[in-house]
């Protein structure tokens, strides 16, 4: 009796000894990214990707950047074991010349609950592509594209879609893709690299959510750290219907 006894509170304390060790835990792709010189006025943006190398999911509660001029998105899910997610971070520079280095709060329930993401650079004249010199250029990493077209044909009003472009580096220096804009502000990117080396190549996607009826021609503009064209142009188009559940509803209504 005695001995089973002793059996059942070991394997009772391994129990207590398992749960307490299982926990999430969030590692950093990187914990600084530097966006280089930009040009005063461009919404800097950043995708911190983090993946849960931990055995218990983990849910980010809070991102605070440490100033207003920072805006802070992320993976509001739970993100399960083995898999990834992303904190992003909008750097506004207009009004803010000059270099520039701010802390995001990242607070979790993982086994460590705090940590601290950095975004730094040199926000620069309105027109940077006037004030460097030739020498600079030459050197000055390139974006280019095949196509700066994409046609989705018919789509639901609200429904997402994803476009995707192949991008590559022809210049000399590491290139950046820092964010895009869009008249509508209803698209929005993920590269497949954070950096591309001379040469490399990656994949650019632009998620697009149409909000208005009829055909729709969205001009969206990638912004980079190349230098000579830091403003990329990519045309999106899509036929725009009424969505299927709406459509429903209406029925029902008459």
């Amino acid at each position: 009796m005695r001995k089973n006894f002793y059996f059942i509170a070991l394997f009772c304390l391994l129990l207590v000894s398992f749960g307490a060790s299982a926990q999430g835990e969030l590692s950093f792709e990187k914990g600084t990214h530097d966006f280089g010189t930009i040009a005063e006025g461009t919404q800097a943006t950043y995708e911190f990707k983090v993946k849960n190398v931990g055995d218990q999911p983990v849910v980010i509660a809070n991102v605070q950047p440490s100033c207003g001029c920072t805006t802070p998105d992320w993976t509001k899910t739970p993100i399960l074991p083995g898999k990834t997610g992303v904190i992003k971070a909008v750097y506004n520079s207009t009004g803010r010349p000059g270099p520039f280095y701010k802390s995001i709060a990242v607070t979790t329930n993982g086994k460590t609950t705090d940590h601290t993401l950095y975004i730094k650079g040199d926000v620069g004249a309105k027109d940077l592509k006037n004030s460097y010199t030739q020498e600079q250029k030459i050197m000055s990493p390139r974006l280019a594209v095949g196509n700066t077209g994409y046609n989705f044909g018919k789509l639901e009003k609200g429904q997402k879609a994803v476009a995707r472009f192949i991008i590559k580096n022809t210049g000399r220096q590491d290139l950046v893709v820092q964010g895009v804009q869009s008249k509508c502000k209803c698209v929005s990117y993920k590269v497949s690299k954070p950096a591309l080396k001379a040469g490399e190549q990656a994949v650019l996607e632009l998620t697009y959510i149409p909000l208005v009826l009829k055909e729709q021609i969205e001009q969206v503009t990638v912004l980079s750290n190349d230098i000579v064209m830091p403003n990329l142009r990519l045309t999106l188009k899509a036929d725009v219907v009424e969505g299927t559940a709406t459509k429903n509803t209406i029925r029902e209504g008459k």
